[in-house]
């Protein structure tokens, strides 16, 4: 599955557009790796580290949705790795 599918499927951007746009300006990185064009493939077990709303999130695929669907649906398809407090705890 293709990142911007992926990200606009679980419901982290509002359109695959905004995804293209996001992943374009390379800030995202799909494990450790700096991305720049949309089209990577995604796998289940990957972990994506993108900037959303001001924070940094990083996550781990955990299925690859098969449709936008609901809200709780797309949050079965990854799990946070890091949360925004441990983040947080190097900074003085």
């Amino acid at each position: 599955m293709r990142l911007d599918k992926f990200l606009f499927f679980i419901r982290l951007t509002r359109t695959r557009a905004l995804a293209q746009a996001i992943i374009e300006k390379g800030h995202v990185r799909i494990d450790g790796t700096p991305v720049n064009n949309s089209h990577p493939s995604i796998s289940v077990g990957k972990v994506i580290t993108l900037p959303l709303h001001d924070k940094t999130r990083i996550i781990r695929v955990t299925a690859l949705p098969a449709r936008r669907g609901p809200a709780r649906e797309a949050r079965t398809c990854y799990c946070d790795v890091a949360t925004e407090s441990a983040i947080d705890v190097g900074r003085d």
